[in-house]
């Protein structure tokens, strides 16, 4: 069995034949003023043809015209209408092939076929000026779901993706715009993409979860990637539970970088300091703040303090509207969501009295 686009290929040849023997015809005489009237002239006088016609005979609609053939609809959108084509080119075609992972003939075969092309049909005639003064509205296709119309820069957009570049090419039966991209429903995008589109979908899902659930201060901490000699310590000292309990904790925490600042002032190794777990217990703790203090209600305790679970209090202040902590730490990020707290980090450790 052939498969269409050689049908279409054969259409295409006895046009041309049919052409050529019309050619060769003698002149078709007038008899009322004996002047020759070739074919050419009277195509000229029936007009542009059809918008199957258009289609065919521009040379850069080979796929559409395939597809509008192998569907049935080559007679509809020969019909009276009007009708208003949103035509995709043949590059348009390959783009949207590429992205479904489809091949022409698979294209061909699918039984959603038809409900694609309607849904580039609008009924009516809808020119180029009508389009723009749509722009930020909607326009319901053959198909039965609309299509949505944006104007920018000066070009008619359809559903976000496809570009008017040609607008306004006269057929016989209405109007054809010329689109950049292939436009599929809503509905047939789903069952086209398939597994693809549930993969995405599933990811989305996950991402709003984790989004909505970001994590214990802990699982954030240790997510983040910059804080690995704070979570070493919070292990070390048996915090972990504690700082994934309920809370609510505002922990300030510091950076590997302040750490490593810290260990060198008082001449430790990160080793020698998670082994002391009566001291690191005491730094610790001295981070963290029982219930939630945002970056808004720190800048509002400017010149106060607040006390620790450690028990120590540490001294607030806002200096060129960053939040300092004893004169010494300064925050260099603040509000970090977690499900049991927040987390301010900051440029370095705090070290309570002894």
């Amino acid at each position: 069995m052939r498969s269409p686009l050689l049908r279409l290929v054969a259409l295409l040849l006895s046009f041309t034949l049919l052409a050529a023997a019309c050619g060769d015809d003698d002149p078709i005489e007038s008899s009322d003023a004996g002047e020759e009237s070739s074919d050419e002239d009277m195509a000229d006088d029936e007009g542009p043809g059809t918008i199957v016609d258009v289609a065919v005979g521009a040379g850069s609609f080979d796929i559409l015209v395939a597809a509008v053939i192998e569907a049935g609809l080559a007679d509809t959108l020969s019909g009276d209408g009007p009708f208003t084509v949103f035509a995709p080119t043949d590059d348009a075609f390959v783009a949207a092939l590429g992205a479904l992972g489809l091949t022409a003939e698979e294209l061909l075969a699918n039984p959603a076929l038809a409900e694609i092309l309607t849904y580039h049909v609008v009924a009516g005639e809808v020119d180029a000026a009508t389009a723009i003064s749509l722009d930020g509205q909607s326009a319901a296709t053959v198909q039965g779901e609309e299509i949505a119309i944006s104007v920018v820069d000066g070009n008619v957009v359809i559903n976000d993706s496809a570009t008017v570049v040609a607008a306004d090419v006269a057929a016989s039966n209405g109007i054809i715009h010329v689109i950049d991209a292939v436009l599929l429903p809503p509905s047939i995008a789903e069952v086209l993409l398939g597994d693809d589109m549930a993969d995405e979908e599933a990811a989305d899902e996950e991402a709003a979860v984790e989004e909505a659930d970001p994590g214990t201060i802990v699982d954030v901490a240790v997510a983040a990637g910059s804080f690995e000699t704070l979570v070493a310590a919070v292990q070390a000292a048996g915090l972990v539970e504690t700082l994934s309990g309920e809370g609510p904790f505002t922990v300030f925490a510091p950076t590997d970088d302040a750490f490593a600042a810290a260990l060198d002032v008082l001449g430790l190794t990160a080793e020698e300091l998670l082994a002391d777990t009566d001291t690191l217990t005491a730094v610790l703790t001295y981070h963290v703040i029982a219930g939630e203090v945002d970056a808004a209600t720190a800048i509002s305790l400017d010149g106060q303090s607040a006390a620790t679970v450690n028990g120590a209090e540490i001294a607030i202040s806002v200096v060129d509207g960053n939040v300092v902590i004893n004169d010494s730490a300064t925050v260099v990020a603040a509000d970090v969501a977690a499900s049991n707290g927040i987390i301010h980090v900051i440029d370095a450790v705090l070290l309570p009295a002894s």
